[in-house]
């Protein structure tokens, strides 16, 4: 899929539009002031951005909900303008607590409905309301789930209208087999949200999902942060490659910049996360230039098959999708 320059949107399979950029507004709760989502969803508002990538475990719905609700009371957006993504935690696998979860996301955002749900990961949870359990040893206690009923309850959400689309995250091949295959299935994944990057490109996953017309969300596309706490420092800081800097000189725009296009032109939508203003509206101006064929495949040259974003904490768990090829 190579993208004309202006695209700003793409079509899901059950027909709704996803924009190619979204902003991702993770965020750690001990680390982010308060008021930090809710004022970059403004900015990001006025900067042209109509799509939000959202979680209830990023505990900042209630600032992104009352940013968009104040830019539609204001004139600037309508409703039907704006694409949110909420998430599906891991300790709300069981069928009975999926439409509780989701209603909680939307009484926290003041939304009727939201444009997209999807399951964050493969992986549950001791069902409730502790995020994220823990033994008396401090390890996270999983919980037997089966996906297929999960996502039986994702489709009873769609069909009630509380969410437009439905899809996952973090799954790998043989998980979406299992939903895909799923006997009496009524609505297909139409996305799948998960790392990609010019030093992760997904090339498999992506030839995959797009056999299955189910469009990949790439997470992390200008690599992320060096938290070692969580996050693999063996991989180089993407936006310092030799490679994209120089391509961007030549086109007049950052790394950054290079990076984000390179995915849309592939028809991989983006949510790059950030607080700062000045690179939130950077971020959006990917729409009026365009990588040559030998630029992009130069690009792609530089995968190195290693995630940023590995989740070795939960690798024990018997649904972690990363020790599978794709």
């Amino acid at each position: 899929m190579n993208l004309t320059v202006g695209s700003h949107s793409i079509y899901l399979s059950d027909g709704n539009k996803i924009p190619l950029i979204g902003l991702g507004t993770y965020s750690d709760p001990d680390k982010t002031p308060k008021g930090t989502a809710y004022e970059s969803v403004k900015c990001a508002i006025d900067f042209g951005y109509r799509h939000f990538d959202g979680a209830l475990v990023y505990f900042n719905e209630h600032e992104i909900g009352q940013a968009i609700c104040e830019k539609i009371a204001d004139g600037t957006v309508k409703r039907e303008e704006i694409f949110y993504c909420g998430k599906l935690w891991n300790t709300f696998h069981p069928p009975e607590l999926v439409r509780p979860a989701l209603e909680k996301t939307l009484k926290t955002l003041q939304f009727d409905y939201v444009d997209l749900y999807i399951i964050e990961l493969p992986l549950a949870f001791k069902p409730g309301d502790t995020f994220f359990p823990r033994d008396e040893n401090g390890k996270c206690i999983y919980h037997k789930a089966d996906l297929c009923a999960t996502w039986e309850a994702l489709e009873a959400c769609k069909d009630a209208g509380l969410t437009k689309s439905i899809g996952v995250s973090n799954f790998n091949r043989r998980q979406l087999e299992m939903i895909l295959n799923k006997p009496g299935l009524k609505h297909k994944p139409v996305s799948n949200q998960v790392e990609c990057h010019p030093y992760f490109t997904q090339p498999k996953l992506l030839e995959y999902c797009r056999q299955n017309n189910i469009v990949i969300v790439g997470y992390s596309p200008l690599g992320t942060s060096r938290d070692a706490s969580w996050v693999n420092l063996k991989c180089p800081p993407l936006l310092e490659d030799p490679l994209l800097v120089s391509i961007g000189k030549k086109h007049g725009k950052s790394a950054a910049q290079v990076v984000l296009r390179f995915n849309v032109q592939r028809g991989v939508v983006v949510i790059p996360k950030s607080f700062n203003q000045k690179r939130i509206k950077e971020d959006f101006e990917i729409f009026d230039f365009s990588l040559t064929e030998d630029e992009m495949k130069a690009i792609e040259g530089l995968n190195k098959n290693i995630r940023f974003v590995e989740l070795l904490m939960w690798s024990d768990h018997p649904e972690y999708p990363f020790h599978d090829e794709y």
